[in-house]
């Protein structure tokens, strides 16, 4: 098990169980702000302002989006709720995107309502979104490179992805937009996702400023702003390395300057980016409990979590690092299967991990958390989605989501009528 350390004791953990029952996931509020910090320094060079749209769907807690709008990040938004979600966080109008696909016309009209930036999936949603809402001023297309860059095994090919449009659809799309009467243009690309090799977010910059030109050059018509996507991932795996924000955030500076220099664009088009996981996946944390052990062809350590609690090593076989609190220096000499009570063999948060004797009544940490784990929850086998705590530099807690009760499960059943 290689040296990862959490941000709380065991005797820690005792205290906050008293009030909070395992599992439960928690987010090391410090961490989040130092870390969001680091990639607005990382690109503190943008003219016009950087502005990092959080990913609303690696963690949909408004508590969690207001903390991140302290320190100027906006929101980036798929549907209505998440639009909600980031209005009650205080943000509006610009500061939140939109990016969408198959969108129905009504949470058009809401990301409308909101002043959101709308960026459209698919040529034909122009037309769509103009005769079911109308145009704003300000509007962004996302480009799908296809052969020209390479995905990775979580997002796919480009090709074979239902997003965005064609290089030839982006020309003709800002050309009828332009007619239609709107004003503004933003670009955007999202062609990676947890993506580790730093130059891959250099290079997408590179392809979106090239197209920038190329754009403005055949149709005249100049760009706000940029948009990255977001794709940064994290290192989850012992030798993993994180991504160098400072080298990325240089890497694309340079690139900026070579190539707008005497265009329109030189020192106007400002860079956005919609970053989740990087900003706060490694600072979350599921906390769960052993409270079964079972010996047949192998050994396994039942926990009280289950994958209904984090999906993504039972979706993927993604790997998600292990702490037995107290534990820390103990050898890892036993060999476990570390499963939760789902009725599907796939809901093991490890398998053959090496780790130390788990005993009934251990805490078992499950580290990088703090994007698409409670995110990703689900209510197959009737399981309830359990809380969410803020932790604070003194190892205070804020409770920021209630778990769900047996009454929640039910509330949208009509027992009356049977």
């Amino acid at each position: 098990m290689s040296k990862r350390t959490i941000p709380f004791s065991r005797d820690d953990l005792k205290r906050i169980e008293a009030e909070h029952k395992t599992p439960f996931h928690i987010y090391d509020k410090a961490a989040i702000l130092e870390n969001a910090e680091k990639m607005n320094e990382a690109f503190s060079w943008v003219p016009g302002g950087f502005k990092n749209y959080f990913a609303v769907k690696a963690l949909p807690n408004p508590y969690i989006i207001k903390l991140l709008k302290g320190l100027g990040m906006g929101a980036d938004c798929s549907s209505l709720p998440e639009l909600i979600l980031a209005e009650k966080a205080g943000l509006k109008g610009e500061e939140i995107m939109f990016t969408s696909n198959d969108t129905p016309i009504e949470e058009y009209q809401y990301a409308l309502k909101t002043g959101a930036v709308i960026n459209l999936d698919d040529i034909t949603h122009l037309d769509f979104l103009k005769e079911g809402a109308g145009l704003p001023e300000l509007i962004c297309f996302r480009y799908n490179p296809g052969p020209l860059k390479e995905g990775n095994a979580i997002i796919g090919s480009p090709e074979e992805a239902k997003y965005g449009f064609t290089r030839e659809q982006l020309k003709e799309g800002y050309r009828k937009a332009a007619s239609y009467g709107v004003k503004r243009f933003g670009l955007h690309t999202m062609v990676a996702s947890n993506e580790l090799d730093p130059d891959y977010f250099i290079e997408t910059a590179v392809l979106l400023l090239d197209l920038v030109n190329e754009i403005s050059s055949e149709t005249g018509i100049t760009f706000d702003f940029i948009n990255l996507g977001g794709g940064v991932g994290i290192p989850y795996k012992p030798g993993d390395r994180a991504v160098d924000l400072d080298y990325v955030g240089k890497g694309i500076e340079k690139a900026y300057k070579e190539k707008l220099a005497g265009t329109p664009h030189e020192g106007k088009l400002r860079v956005k980016m919609e970053c989740g996981r990087v900003i706060t996946g490694p600072y979350g944390y599921l906390v769960t409990k052993a409270i079964h052990r079972k010996d047949t062809y192998k050994h396994y350590i039942g926990v009280d979590a289950c994958m209904a609690d984090l999906m993504r090593p039972g979706m993927y076989g993604a790997y998600h690092h292990i702490t037995i609190p107290g534990k820390e220096d103990a050898p890892c000499d036993h060999t476990y299967d570390v499963a939760g009570s789902l009725c599907e063999n796939n809901d093991k948060f490890a398998i053959d991990r090496k780790l130390p004797l788990i005993e009934e009544d251990d805490f078992v940490v499950i580290h990088d958390t703090g994007a698409h784990g409670h995110a990703m929850g689900f209510n197959y086998n009737g399981k309830l989605r359990h809380a969410e705590l803020l932790m604070s530099e003194d190892r205070s807690v804020e409770l920021i989501r209630r778990a769900e009760t047996v009454e929640d499960y039910f509330a949208t059943l009509d027992f009356s009528k049977l």
